[in-house]
């Protein structure tokens, strides 16, 4: 379990500016692919150790009620004994009533370890599942940045040919790739202006969550 929780926290503080930095520098999506299908994997072993741990907690608190009603008989008996007068019985009881009051005691201990287990387990499961919808997104506009970039090289290698047909002096051809550069250049317009469009977005997404982060740990040292 131990083993499982440390690779949970690990996942949860990646730094998602270093990986997107690794995308762009890599023009490629690897990084986040290789991170989804990691946390999809300790997801599923999560949900694992969440049912089992909660399940042992309902047999604790089961097995505690059985001892916790067998004192409270035990407890009624040695009051009858005593008032009829059967000190041995009532000390035999006694004793018994006092070997349930430690196990459980030691029951009330186990459960409060065990509580604190799943909840650290339950949370680190929502914490997981939310830093894995926001590297899907951030994965969605990368994906949306590295196309616009392929585009745009496509664009300049074309424009390169276009340039080579226009001084092989034919004035037909060089009238068509005149054209056609025209609206390429047209074309690579919007994408750079789609491209800036989305690299302001990208800052946005990427300030709200420092943002967010930062409010989270000001509410946790306040206590909130």
């Amino acid at each position: 379990m131990a083993s499982l929780m440390k690779k949970v926290q690990t996942l949860i503080s990646a730094n998602l500016h270093a990986m997107v930095d690794a995308a762009l520098k890599a023009n490629s999506l690897a990084v986040f692919d290789q991170y989804v299908r990691e946390v999809e994997d300790n997801l599923e072993d999560l949900e694992d150790a969440v049912a089992t741990v909660g399940g042992e907690l309902k047999s604790l608190r089961r097995r505690k009620g059985d001892q916790e009603q067998k004192a409270a008989e035990l407890d009624r008996s040695i009051d009858v004994f005593l008032r009829e007068g059967k000190e041995d019985l009532a000390l035999a009881a006694q004793s018994r009533l006092n070997s349930i009051s430690r196990l459980v005691q030691n029951y009330d201990e186990m459960l409060e370890r065990q509580e604190a287990e799943y909840q650290s387990l339950k949370d680190a499961r929502l914490k997981l599942e939310a830093k894995l919808t926001t590297v899907k997104q951030e994965r969605e506009e990368l994906q949306v940045l590295l196309d616009l970039a392929r585009s745009k090289e496509l664009t300049a290698q074309t424009i390169k040919s276009l340039d080579g047909l226009m001084g092989s002096g034919d004035a037909d051809i060089s009238r068509v790739a005149e054209g056609i550069r025209s609206r390429l250049d047209k074309a690579s317009a919007r994408s750079e202006m789609l491209a800036a469009s989305l690299d302001t977005q990208m800052d946005e997404v990427l300030e709200k969550s420092t943002l967010e982060a930062q409010l989270a740990e000001r509410k946790s040292r306040l206590g909130l």
